[in-house]
């Protein structure tokens, strides 16, 4: 989870900078957002290869790779001098992040059984808890040092941090026995589905999800500069949206031990479609804190359902790479609905057609996880 959150650092802070690299290199919306489309992009593909990698070698030597790579990203992004090498450098950024969310998460499933959503949910709470410290950090950075100190000190500090956990981490990954993908249980549901046929509705659902997720997280601090309340308050918001996110990470971790996955990821889908439909009635500053808060409380276990349907439908073997995959169409989503929200902006003139824009991604995620529902109740009814 510490890990996790210092990691997380690479999802969150070019959101946090957007508006300040926007001015400074004289960009549009929608051409700054693209900074967090490339992060996202490089998150996702680079959670893949972590999460290859780590079926083969391990998480110790995959996350200490990916502290490099993140810390020599943001080093490089401190010195760019166009937006396109800013943008380019952002998919280094976020490849270094993507080890420590997704095999994180399929690591923590391998050491536990009986209480597996829970742990993998705390496992995945580092993302939000670092959402919740980052963004007002970053943002007093910026305004204190300038975008560019920021981003180097931000390289330093975290790939230091990341290493000295890592082996706290090793250390306490020797005081026992190694799990074995050889002798895990077989998976706990049968929804007459081939793994690649599961992983492809995952991923679409992944995707679907993560577009109107994305719509708060990626422009609520622009948003808010709109409105005339500044990108502090906006930050300030995003860190009470991820806080809120915190308990609902871990209380989804719960639900999910006594419900399963499919039932707790559908939950979680249809609470965030009603929050974002709040989005477009209120615009209040006080309204925004109220439902940035509710937003988070919502849709905060939603990702991590993801990695506990793998676990509980596919084999342990495939784990990490499987997750990696979904998470990879998370990402996606993140990026796409990051990027088509700042042009839809750019055409209208305003949020409110993104915000509709999510509701309909959010729909199809609500299909998917129906169908897999009424699919493994069909298949425990032919059972019995």
């Amino acid at each position: 989870m510490l890990i996790g959150s210092v990691g997380s650092v690479g999802m969150w802070s070019v959101v946090v900078a957007l508006p300040a690299v926007q001015s400074e290199f004289g960009a549009s919306r929608g051409g700054a957002s693209l900074a967090f489309t490339l992060t996202m992009a490089g998150f996702g593909i680079g959670g893949v290869a972590a999460g290859r990698l780590t079926d083969r070698v391990g998480i110790v030597a995959t996350v200490a790779l990916a502290a490099f790579l993140m810390g020599l990203g943001y080093l490089a992004a401190s010195q760019s001098m166009a937006l396109w090498q800013f943008n380019l450098i952002c998919i280094a950024m976020g490849a270094g992040s993507s080890a420590t969310f997704g095999p994180l998460m399929a690591e923590a499933s391998h050491w536990f059984e009986r209480r597996r959503g829970i742990a993998v949910s705390i496992a995945a709470t580092g993302s939000y808890i670092g959402g919740a410290f980052w963004p007002p950090l970053v943002n007093w950075g910026i305004q204190t040092h300038g975008w560019r100190f920021t981003h180097a000190a931000i390289g330093l500090v975290s790939c230091a941090l990341m290493l000295v956990l890592l082996i706290v981490l090793r250390m306490q990954m020797g005081a026992g026995s190694r799990r074995s993908h050889v002798n895990a249980l077989p998976p706990r549901i049968d929804l007459q589905l081939g793994s690649n046929a599961l992983t492809t509705l995952l991923f679409v659902a992944g995707v679907a999800c993560c577009v109107a997720m994305a719509m708060p997280q990626v422009h609520i601090v622009a948003y808010c500069g709109d409105l005339g309340y500044g990108a502090a308050r906006g930050s300030e918001m995003l860190s009470l949206m991820l806080a809120c996110g915190i308990i609902s990470r871990v209380g989804s971790g719960f639900l999910a031990d006594r419900i399963g996955g499919i039932r707790t990821l559908l939950l979680g889908s249809v609470m965030q479609g009603i929050a974002l439909l709040f989005y477009l009635f209120f615009d209040s500053m006080a309204s925004l804190y109220a439902i940035s808060a509710m937003f988070g409380l919502f849709q905060g276990g939603i990702v991590p359902g993801y990695a506990i349907i793998i676990r509980e439908a596919m084999p342990a073997s495939e784990a990490a790479t499987r997750v990696g995959i979904v998470i990879l169409g998370t990402v996606v989503g993140m990026a796409l609905g990051g990027w088509i929200s700042g042009l839809i902006f750019d055409a209208t003139g305003s949020y409110a057609a993104a915000f509709m824009n999510g509701l309909g991604w959010n729909a199809l995620n609500v299909v998917i996880m129906v169908s897999l529902l009424w699919r493994a109740r069909q298949r425990l009814a032919l059972a019995a």
